[in-house]
């Protein structure tokens, strides 16, 4: 894998099963529908994947399914956190030798009050880090860690494979551009996060790739590359007509927007989420599919 750290980066959603079983047959149509929309790389087991109601063994068998199904067409992150650095170790060791070419962490947390300092996070990167296998850090306000730009530049520069950082915190934009002018070359991937909705001030910032939802890279990724090569008012331009989308995802609907629209869509049958996550209400669900419908989304129309 070339450390071509750019462009959109989606999270994969799970499918499941109207009984809440995984839908492996589903899987595959996200992952190919995700590469029909021009995707740079592909996400699987992150927050978005409804990780958190997922077995180990599930997470296995999704690891190796997607793996071998994407068949190298796109790079694969598979997100690892656990408050166990045992665990964490373990699965990103999972993951190298399965063939991903990444993997993604938040710090070690559990709740609201079990929380990894600064030296235990570092030594649970550092510990990551010899699975020998490319870190994301997922700075994310759901671990509740508060992870400084020091720290984050000390492990870019001190654990040999922390190369890209996914930021999603409160003025992510700020934090992105100090870790960049602070870390230097050490910064190889610095990644706008929360489904774009911060996604041109971070691009101003410094960011040069995006890990949005599965639900609209096909509209984020020309931008993104657009601004990147230097066309920064057309990528203003087209972030300004999609952020309506991007902020009813945002702020009305998390990761079950995109199950919304695949199933409107064709790609999966069912958009059921895990017990005691509910499926979205239908006036929001309505709400998200009429505003939808002003953009010509892949999955909007890729099973029909």
């Amino acid at each position: 894998m070339t450390n071509n750290f750019t462009g959109c980066w989606p999270v994969a959603p799970t499918p499941f099963k109207e009984n809440e079983d995984l839908d492996l047959e589903g899987m595959k149509r996200v992952l190919d529908c995700m590469i029909d929309q021009k995707v740079d790389g592909i996400c699987i087991l992150a927050n978005y994947s409804e990780q958190f109601l997922l077995s180990d063994d599930e997470r296995e068998i999704l690891t190796k399914l997607c793996i071998e199904h994407v068949a190298g067409k796109v790079p694969i992150i598979v997100t690892v956190s656990h408050f166990s650095t045992d665990i964490v170790f373990k699965r990103a060791k999972l993951a190298k030798d399965v063939g991903a070419n990444m993997v993604m962490m938040m710090p070690p947390y559990h709740g609201a009050l079990l929380k990894g300092n600064a030296d235990q996070t570092f030594e649970q990167f550092r510990k990551v880090s010899e699975a020998g296998i490319t870190i994301m850090v997922q700075d994310a306000p759901l671990s509740g860690v508060d992870l400084s730009v020091d720290l984050l530049v000390k492990m870019a520069k001190e654990i040999e494979h922390v190369k890209c950082f996914k930021i999603e915190c409160a003025q992510a934009a700020n934090k992105l551009r100090v870790l960049i002018d602070k870390g230097g070359s050490a910064v190889e991937g610095p990644f706008d996060g929360e489904e774009g909705i911060t996604l041109f001030a971070d691009l101003e910032a410094g960011a040069k790739g995006n890990m949005s939802s599965a639900m609209l890279p096909d509209l984020i990724g020309p931008l993104v590359k657009s601004y990147i090569t230097g066309n920064k008012k057309e990528a203003e331009n087209e972030y300004n007509r999609v952020l309506p989308l991007i902020n009813y995802e945002n702020r009305q609907c998390g990761f079950r927007a995109t199950k919304t629209i695949f199933k409107e869509g064709g790609v999966i049958k069912s958009d059921v989420c895990r017990h005691p996550i509910p499926s979205l209400d239908e006036n929001t669900k309505k709400g998200l599919l009429d505003l939808a419908n002003n953009y010509d989304l892949i999955a909007m129309k890729w099973g029909l």
